[in-house]
């Protein structure tokens, strides 16, 4: 079963006559309309016996379509119809070959990843919080390490607003009180050289990746450091704004990130890298 979002990306799904092309394959469609409850189709189409669940739409339509997949054990397909295909990107998806990635339902090579989930809530990229325009752009990251963080916020970011005082403390015990940007990922986005900036080596490192930037006081460089994790507690006052997989959601706090490792069945196109940009640079 494969769910189409027709406005997604600008109408890619549509302009490369998906559906059709899907059906012809044998695969059953499902086109959403303005007023459709995704979750609802999911779980209509599961208990009507479908034996795979796809997507071609925005990383925020993948995530419920993955919540599905995962609760019912059933393998998962991401088409990459999106805007910006984060997720496809770092799965191995082919992001130019649309049509080529439904081979995946006939044709496919399967594997297992890792899932993110903060407070009961599942997210495949990642959850991004606090005030991250000037910050990410800030003139005084010039230490080459600092820059790559700020780089790699820059590229994956989700929507901002205004930014709660956060706290979170990492592996060392070391507190991070209102930072300016807080990046929580399913497993660490690349920050060493060779990379390709905003993609991660994996997604079955069976780890959190965290990226915190300090805001930026004085004249000397801000702090800004980045570290993996089995899972991370942030505490706030209020509730805390954030982007989940590029969607504005706010969040109750405590947050309670945990990594979820191997509990994603995945299928992509056999002709299709298989691995991220990152990942076939390291060696």
């Amino acid at each position: 079963m494969l769910f189409i979002n027709p406005t997604s990306g600008g109408g890619k799904a549509v302009r490369a006559d998906l559906a059709a092309r899907a059906r012809a394959r044998g695969i059953e469609v499902v086109t959403l309309g303005p007023d459709a409850s995704l979750d609802e189709l999911v779980e209509h189409a599961v208990s009507d016996g479908a034996d795979g669940l796809g997507v071609a739409g925005g990383d925020g339509s993948l995530a419920v379509v993955a919540t599905a997949a995962i609760a019912h054990g059933l393998p998962f397909v991401c088409l990459p119809a999106g805007t910006r295909n984060h997720f496809a990107l770092d799965l191995g998806v082919d992001r130019r070959d649309l049509v080529g990635a439904l081979e995946a339902f006939t044709d496919g090579v399967e594997r297992r990843i890792d899932v993110g989930e903060v407070n009961g809530r599942l997210f495949l990229n990642n959850v991004s919080m606090g005030i991250y325009g000037d910050a990410v752009q800030h003139s005084e990251y010039r230490d080459a390490k600092l820059r790559t963080l700020a780089e790699t916020v820059r590229a994956v970011l989700g929507p901002s607003g205004a930014a709660s005082a956060l706290q979170v403390i990492d592996e060392r015990g070391r507190p991070y009180p209102s930072p300016a940007v807080l990046l929580v990922s399913n497993n660490l986005y690349a920050l060493n050289r060779p990379l390709v900036t905003g993609t991660r080596h994996t997604l079955a490192g069976g780890q959190l990746g965290v990226v915190v930037l300090d805001q930026p006081h004085g004249p000397g460089p801000p702090a800004g450091r980045a570290w993996t994790a089995d899972s991370v507690v942030v505490d706030a006052l209020e509730p805390v704004h954030a982007g989940i997989d590029g969607e504005a959601i706010t969040l109750q706090p405590p947050l309670r990130f945990l990594i979820r490792p191997a509990v994603l069945r995945v299928r992509i196109s056999a002709r299709h890298p298989g691995v991220s940009p990152s990942g076939r640079l390291t060696p």
